[in-house]
């Protein structure tokens, strides 16, 4: 026959006084069960564990400043550093001077002989030398200050080569000074200094205080002055506002400070309908654009009053 409770399949789980009522108080049936409830400050380590703070520091700052502790203490003799310190300076001499960075030429393209002497002389780089050693952007200022120089690029090139690439400024007409003579280029920047007018016929001449201000509008002059080229002297400034166009046979022209191209532009107008600019004028005032004045030399005046019949006889001495 078969029982009439089943088999437990699984054991039951009692508490700790049922466990201590079955074992009895001499222990008959074995040890206690151990409780699995972690200790207080296993609980506590467990919660600081789970903190980022403290991982990293543990990880990662731990090693660091035990590092930085054998190292200081191996620096605290003044003998191991300066080993060290000589031993980091044969190191990087070794390296720097090396072949493959050896800078042995200087080659400057895109400038004139004399300025290209400039440049050498203003760098003065002894070589060979290292390409470690060299400040390319110092260079390049330097190379800059120039007055004739627009743009320069610096720059290592293979095979031990610094390369200067200049872009130099045109001279585009002649500042009068005094006595000084410098070249400006369009702008009105200096390029360099010229010894005498005969040195650069193909520009023009300006001169006054503030001329290389307005050498753009002089160029513009110029420009429109094309007709009588030729017998251009040079341009004035007047007041550092507006310009007069000196001619040859001691001829001037005045120009308005506002719009003086088109000024000058009817003069040339009239000049070829009427030969104007050939006859005997001293000047022409264009500065009151509604009322052009000409100023005559005293020979055509006295003609003129002969030939009006005007003329008066002048008293012996």
């Amino acid at each position: 026959m078969q029982p009439l409770t089943a088999e437990r399949r699984y054991p039951m789980q009692v508490g700790p006084m049922q466990a201590m009522l079955q074992t009895g108080p001499q222990g008959g049936r074995g040890p206690a069960r151990r409780d699995p409830a972690p200790t207080r400050a296993a609980y506590r380590m467990q919660r600081l564990w789970l903190t980022p703070a403290f991982r990293i520091l543990l990880r990662f700052g731990l090693p660091v400043a035990l590092v930085l502790l054998l190292v200081g203490g191996w620096q605290g003799s003044e003998t191991r550093r300066a080993a060290l310190i000589a031993w980091a300076g044969g190191l990087r001499d070794t390296f720097v001077n090396r072949p493959e960075f050896r800078v042995s030429v200087l080659q400057v393209t895109g400038a004139s002989p004399a300025l290209d002497a400039a440049i050498r002389g203003r760098l003065a780089i002894r070589l060979p030398i290292s390409s470690f050693d060299l400040d390319i952007p110092a260079a390049r200022e330097q190379v800059q200050m120039l007055d004739a120089v627009a743009s320069a690029e610096v720059t290592v090139a293979a095979g031990g080569v610094l390369s200067v690439a200049i872009r130099e400024r045109q001279p585009a007409m002649i500042w009068r000074r005094g006595a000084e003579l410098d070249l400006l280029d369009p702008t009105g920047r200096r390029v360099a200094k010229v010894l005498a007018r005969s040195d650069r016929p193909d520009l023009p001449v300006i001169a006054g205080e503030g001329a290389d201000l307005a050498a753009t509008e002089a160029l513009a002059i110029v420009a429109a002055a094309k007709p009588v080229l030729s017998r251009i002297r040079g341009l004035v400034r007047v007041g550092e506002r507006r310009w007069d166009l000196v001619l040859d046979r001691d001829q001037r022209v005045l120009l308005p400070a506002r719009e003086p191209v088109r000024a000058l532009e009817r003069l040339l107008a009239l000049d070829k309908a009427e030969d104007l600019l050939n006859r005997n004028i001293l000047t022409v005032d264009l500065r009151n654009q509604l009322r052009p004045t000409l100023r005559l030399a005293p020979n055509a005046l006295r003609e003129m009053r002969r030939a009006r019949g005007l003329a008066t006889v002048e008293s012996a001495p």
